[in-house]
């Protein structure tokens, strides 16, 4: 399989256009629609830094965008409100001990200007079976009184860690949970 260009047609069943009506869709920075998300499908597709995008009334979009935001340790800019914060924090972190509630917590979060959520119950199952797998991977924040207060995922696509989500029921409780996961990156 490491051999096969993702999609493979002859794999996946990839289409890298879909009918709309008369009209044929492509979408730039969109390589292929549809497939289902399996956790397969998507340790093949991070390893090639493709990944899904579910849009409510499309087949399922696979984005290669050209473009990538990167976050450079060494040029973070730490606000001295957050850093504040950090010192004088009650929370705990932790990786990986709860993956499943980090998920579903970050598929419920409302977001201004979006209505619904991209992360849908199969991207759970899938990124489900990807942290099985050891390849996804979450950052949890817990209160003082051990509930979960906020917290972030991502999927290790080789060395190269892609976050996807996070949410926070204390105010920057993934902020922190972010800084937690950069400084145990940087060891």
């Amino acid at each position: 399989m490491a051999a096969e260009a993702f999609p493979n047609p002859n794999h996946f069943d990839f289409p890298a256009a879909f009918q709309l009506g008369n009209y044929i869709v492509r979408v730039p920075g969109v390589i292929a629609f549809g497939v289902e998300p399996t956790t397969e499908n998507l340790r093949e597709a991070y390893r090639k830094g493709i990944f899904p995008w579910p849009t409510d009334g499309f087949p399922l979009p696979w984005h290669c965008p050209d473009m990538r935001a990167i976050l450079e340790f060494n040029e973070l800019h730490i606000s001295k409100s957050l850093e504040k914060t950090r010192r004088s924090t009650r929370l705990s972190f932790t990786i990986d001990r709860d993956f499943r509630a980090v998920i579903t917590n970050c598929s419920h979060t409302k977001r201004p200007d979006q209505t619904g959520t991209w992360i849908t119950t199969d991207l759970i199952e899938a990124f489900c079976g990807l942290h099985k797998a050891g390849m996804a991977h979450s950052v949890e924040a817990w209160d003082a009184e051990g509930r979960l207060a906020g917290g972030l995922y991502g999927v290790d696509a080789g060395g190269v860690f892609c976050g996807e989500s996070m949410f926070y029921r204390h105010p920057n409780s993934s902020k922190l949970a972010l800084l937690f996961l950069i400084d145990h990156l940087k060891q």
